[in-house]
């Protein structure tokens, strides 16, 4: 179609560092001559013959997914990301949160810091100016508590929970349990044989992910063989851990085989069992509710989030699933109660993306109020930064 044309020329332009949109274009023409607008023209023509043949030839397409679920890359919202961090955007390991008062999205860059991008997904900028908050960020929350927002960051390397204010302040820095702070005697017992060693080479504490539900923070530690869901609260303004954490290493019900991300929605935590390729409800208490159906043998899934206003959840696999067509790890699209879409990144001809650690849905909103969903993805091992947008459907695919 003439969209997906017009679309595969913007996406070609900026590939080759030519800036796009209707301002980009116009400015030369004001400053050189119509000559320019002609050149830009039949380079345009050269960048969508070139785009046809990639795709014929690679299998690219503008868009991947199904029914309401369907995206295309956004160039321009990719291409935001910092200059000063590129060097480190190989070592991506982390994920996206964001405050849902003001619609800022917060992620870390390892090397680079924490980082704050605007509501329209088009700038950057560095939280706070603290050490520690250019470790590996692997898993966050925005959340509010006692009338304030706060960040919540696990930094699994350091083992580690940093309680960090919205200018980049640490309050708090929450290290590892010692035993003896839950009602989970495996815990317990995990945390407490460690008790008193200071080697941050053992995997005591490797936590996650975190997220908030009813004044307590819910961690995961699925990077080590103490692989639970941990429970801190608020006492007297400093964070504890405890008494609540459940699961530990096994295929029982209940436990977990690698407890990689964490989400709370609608007064359920749920928990991305990565190497069990599963994600399971739980209430806050740690009873099983649900196993969510239908997602693909052997999806890694890394994370949990959910589209609000499509009322659908997101996340993502590490890795292309095994013996399948597609190169690049899928994204996938889940109502609770079967999948609905599949994302494919690598059919949409994005550049060095092949393994996802995490996916983040975000709507953006214009001047007149209208909102169109979008998707941060962040890579990881080669890792790379990319947004992809929701593309409506038509009355015909609903």
């Amino acid at each position: 179609s003439s969209s997906s044309s017009s679309w595969w020329q913007r996406a070609g332009l900026a590939l080759f560092g030519v800036a796009t949109g209707s301002a980009a274009l116009a400015a030369p023409a004001a400053c050189h001559g119509p000559s320019d607008n002609t050149r830009i023209d039949r380079l345009e023509q050269q960048v969508a013959e070139l785009m046809q043949k990639l795709e014929t030839q690679h299998d690219v397409k503008a868009t991947s997914g199904q029914g309401d679920a369907v995206f295309a890359w956004d160039v321009e919202r990719t291409n935001a990301f910092p200059e000063g961090a590129k060097q480190f955007e190989k070592d991506m390991h982390g994920g996206f949160n964001e405050d849902t008062d003001t619609g800022i999205v917060y992620t870390g860059i390892p090397g680079y810091g924490l980082c704050a991008i605007t509501p329209d997904l088009k700038k950057w900028s560095i939280v706070g100016s603290d050490p520690r908050l250019k470790a590996n960020i692997h898993g966050l929350v925005v959340f509010k508590h006692k009338g304030e927002t706060l960040i919540a960051a696990a930094q699994h390397q350091d083992q580690r929970l940093l309680i960090i204010e919205l200018d980049g302040t640490v309050r708090q820095e929450l290290q590892r349990p010692t035993g003896g702070e839950f009602e989970f005697d495996e815990a317990n017992a995990w945390y407490g044989k460690w008790r008193g060693t200071k080697d941050q080479a053992e995997k005591v504490f490797y936590c996650t992910d975190v997220t908030f539900l009813d004044g307590r923070l819910f961690v995961t530690t699925g990077y080590c063989d103490g692989d639970f869901v941990l429970t801190a609260q608020d006492v007297d303004g400093k964070w504890q851990w405890g008494p609540t954490a459940w699961g530990g290493r096994g295929e029982g019900a209940g436990q977990f085989k690698t407890a990689h991300g964490v989400f709370a929605h609608n007064d359920h935590i749920y928990v991305a069992n990565r190497e069990a390729y599963e994600i399971v409800k739980f209430t806050p208490d740690g009873k099983v509710v649900d196993v969510l159906p239908d997602i693909p043998d052997q999806a890694r899934i890394c994370n949990v989030a959910f589209a609000s206003e499509h009322e659908y959840f997101v996340f993502n696999a590490l890795a292309p699933i095994p013996h399948t067509a597609p190169k690049t790890a899928p994204i996938y699209a889940h109502s609770g109660d079967k999948l609905l879409s599949t994302i494919n990144p690598g059919e949409l001809g994005i550049p060095v993306l092949k393994h996802l650690h995490h996916v983040w849905p975000h709507y953006v909103r214009d001047a007149s109020g209208k909102s169109s969903l979008y998707i941060l993805v962040h890579g990881w091992r080669d890792g790379k930064f990319a947004v992809l947008k929701h593309v409506p459907a038509t009355k015909d695919q609903q």
